[in-house]
């Protein structure tokens, strides 16, 4: 019989996102490697939701709490959430140090367990994007952002170096693909149909730089601590699993430098004023 917490877990995810929660989880506390790659594009983010003292801040599809931390050290009371319970377990001890404490829960950013208008501003980098119903996210964001509050996204581009990466990917997966695709959030047109009723939109991209010694580095990053890929290499032979290293080091091998691999993922950064 299963226990009651894992009961509660379960009823706060939509049925259709357990088994990303599953794959999402894999990468643990590694996965906060991944988000130090990008941490550029975090700040990025953060600073321009310009978070203040003593404002209640919601941080959607937190993983191990990069941006959370980010937001709070402006004084800012942050809660997390996330549909990855070892992610969000990652988080609290990598955040055990924070003042003001941030709150970290397990949800759906499907259904976001909070009143409306409860915060004073709402942030998700390259993580709400996943959702499955980008409709319901995105109406889920605007509910729970007061009036005059404020919205920072930061998503992939629909174009670049991060569809190329899922590219690489997809022959070695049997997953069918998206209805929508998460990149479409990367796309100004498709994010004011989505949210321009509620929000006030303006939009700007960026471009992530992230550095490794070499392709094997790399790989070992991403097969430790991103879920996905972590969750393809479990489920491949062993000789698929160096067909598919081989291509991800053909991948990255235009992003070569003197010094080592340069990878660079462009991203839309959408900055909103809830009407």
């Amino acid at each position: 019989m299963e226990s009651r917490t894992e009961s509660k877990a379960e009823s706060a995810i939509s049925a259709h996102h357990r088994a990303a929660a599953d794959t999402w989880s894999l990468g643990g506390e590694a996965y906060n490697e991944i988000s130090f790659a990008v941490s550029d594009a975090l700040a990025h983010a953060a600073q321009r939701l310009d978070p203040r003292q003593g404002e209640d801040i919601l941080d959607v599809a937190t993983g191990t709490g990069w941006t959370a931390r980010n937001v709070a050290r402006a004084g800012a009371r942050v809660t997390g959430i996330d549909i990855a319970g070892d992610l969000l377990s990652a988080a609290q001890a990598l955040s055990a140090h924070v003042q003001p404490p941030i709150t970290y829960r397990l949800a759906d950013a499907e259904n976001l367990p909070f009143p409306d208008g409860r915060f004073d501003g709402v942030i998700s980098t390259f993580g709400v994007m996943f959702a499955q119903d980008q409709q319901r996210a995105a109406h889920e964001l605007a509910r729970v952002c007061r009036t005059g509050g404020r919205l920072v996204l930061a998503t992939w581009a629909p174009d670049g170096s991060v569809r190329e990466f899922f590219g690489v990917l997809a022959p070695y997966s049997d997953a069918p693909p998206p209805a929508v695709s998460p990149l479409a959030w990367g796309n100004p047109d498709h994010v004011t149909r989505l949210l321009g009723e509620a929000f006030d939109l303006k939009f700007e991209p960026g471009i992530n730089h992230a550095y490794y010694p070499d392709p094997d580095d790399f790989w070992n990053r991403y097969t430790a601590g991103f879920g996905p890929l972590r969750r393809l290499v479990q489920a491949l032979e062993p000789a698929r699993v160096e067909s598919l290293k081989r291509d991800l080091a053909e991948y990255n091998a235009s992003y070569m430098t003197e010094a080592g691999l340069h990878a660079k993922r462009e991203y839309l950064l959408t900055i909103g004023h809830r009407r």
